[in-house]
Parts: structure tokens; C-alpha cells; sequence
């Protein structure tokens, strides 16, 4: 299923289940198990959609395929490589990006996002995979210079606009296996699969939970593949996983 989060004609957010290009909308965020659709439907084309979700924190894994690891360099990591970028970094599909003055480069980087249904602390792998509402696409914007420069990743992962995710969440597929590209301009800069990965998405969440509480409707990026390169203002980038569709956001100063 396709779950989806959207303002409608009045400007008010809303929360609905994608049907054949129709919107069946549920009376709360499709995170409460107690949600329920209601008797209202829209064409997709007459709402805006918006990030999927508003998490409380956006909790991102570095280095998980090698052929990245090899084209910046870095060594194959002990344990997974996790960092944090804020709430005010996640825009939604069609959004802007907003390339910072003072970096000269940043960076597109395709993702398979995670989106936790519940909240969780100190689960094991098992307890994880139930865990899971449901995946998306997601862009980690980096300022590549200001990340080569401060030796750490906060800065420039951490920008306002520096995390595009959607269009909505799908939750029945398996993403073991998945195709995940990027395209630049209509040019195809990443294409890889999530079987690539070096540490699969249940030993990742179980991971994490032994650092940080989970709470439902956060985020997890999984890793990028190899390819990562500069985008300008005026582009447009593509994150496309055919299971699960197409994020489109453009590039401005």
C-alpha cells in the first residue's frame, strides 16, 4: 500500500491511502494503528503532496556499499557509521533544495529510507524487521567541501532542505533486493541495488536502537550507493526505486 501526506485544497494536512491514482483519505496519520479511511477520495493531481512524515529525528548510515567506501577513500568500517540529520532538513517531493552560499559543492546521494511504525529501544534483529511501517526514496544532500573540510559530517549533512524524502511510503515490499538510481538532469549519475549492502536493513535498525530510542514515523537512510556527485542551482534530481516510485526535487540558491 501507498500511504501518503498532503495538503488539500484548504491548505490543511491531511493523511491518505493511494488507490489508482485516487487519494481514499483516513481520519489520522496512517502511523496510529488506529487510523481508519473515511469516506472522502481525491484525484492525486488536485493535492500537494508533502513529506511523507515529520520525524523526530532522521538517523543515516554511511558507507554501505563498498564501491562507495572505494570511491571516497575511506576504509571498510568495524560497525555501521551512523549520523544524524535534523527535522528541519526534510522537505518532500517537488521541493527545493537550497544549495548554501557557502559551500562550493554539494552533493546528491540516493537512498532507500526506512520509516519506523513503532516505538523501540535495544531490539534485536527480529524485533526490528516488525518494527518496520514502510520505505521511501530519499536524497542525502551533502556539502561535500564543508564535509572534507571539518573532518566531521554534521555541517554539511545538516542544511535545511538536505533531506528530501517521498513521495509516499509503501509498505508491502521487500527491500532486499531493490533498484535504486539517481538522475541528474535526465542522466543517469547512480544505479545499483540494495543487495549491495554491506549491513542488511535489520542488523542496522537493531544497531541503532542499542544507541537511540525509535520512534514511529522516524527515518533511516540506509546508504549510498557509488556515483555521488555535485549538483547546481537550476538542476533537477531524481531519485528513482521502481518499487517504490520517483522523488523529484530541484536545485536553487
Amino acid at each position: 500500500m501507498k500511504f501518503v501526506r498532503f495538503l488539500n485544497h484548504n491548505d490543511e494536512i491531511r493523511f491518505g491511502v493511494i488507490n489508482e491514482e485516487k487519494i481514499q483519505l483516513l481520519d489520522r496519520t496512517f502511523l496510529d494503528p488506529n487510523s481508519q479511511p473515511t469516506d472522502s477520495v481525491l484525484n492525486l493531481e488536485e493535492v500537494r503532496l508533502l513529506a511523507p512524515v515529520e520525524p523526530s529525528k532522521v538517523i543515516c548510515v554511511g558507507l554501505n556499499y563498498a564501491l562507495h567506501i572505494e570511491e571516497l577513500g575511506h576504509s571498510l568500517p568495524d560497525d555501521p557509521v551512523i549520523f544524524i540529520k535534523p527535522q528541519t532538513s526534510v522537505i518532500g517531493p517537488e521541493a527545493t533544495i537550497i544549495h548554501p552560499k557557502i559551500s562550493q559543492r554539494v552533493d546528491f546521494e540516493a537512498e532507500l529510507a526506512v520509516i519506523i511504525g513503532r516505538t523501540i529501544k535495544d531490539v534485536t534483529e527480529e524485533e526490528a524487521t516488525k518494527a518496520i511501517f514502510g520505505y521511501t526514496c530519499a536524497n542525502d544532500v551533502t556539502a561535500r567541501d564543508l564535509q572534507k573540510k571539518d573532518g566531521q559530517w554534521t555541517r554539511a549533512k545538516s542544511f535545511d532542505t538536505f533531506c528530501p524524502i517521498g513521495p509516499w511510503v509503501v509498505s508491502d515490499i521487500d527491500p532486499s533486493a531493490l533498484d535504486i538510481q539517481l538522475l541528474l538532469n535526465g542522466v543517469v549519475k547512480q544505479s545499483s541495488n540494495t543487495k549491495y549492502f554491506i549491513t542488511p536493513i535489520p542488523k542496522l535498525i537493531s544497531f541503532i536502537s542499542q544507541v537511540m530510542t525509535l520512534y514511529p514515523g522516524d527515518v533511516i537512510l540506509t546508504g549510498t550507493p557509488e556515483g555521488v556527485g555535485p549538483m547546481q542551482p537550476g538542476d533537477e534530481v531524481v531519485v528513482k526505486i521502481p518499487a517504490i516510485g520517483e522523488l523529484h526535487n530541484t536545485i536553487a540558491l
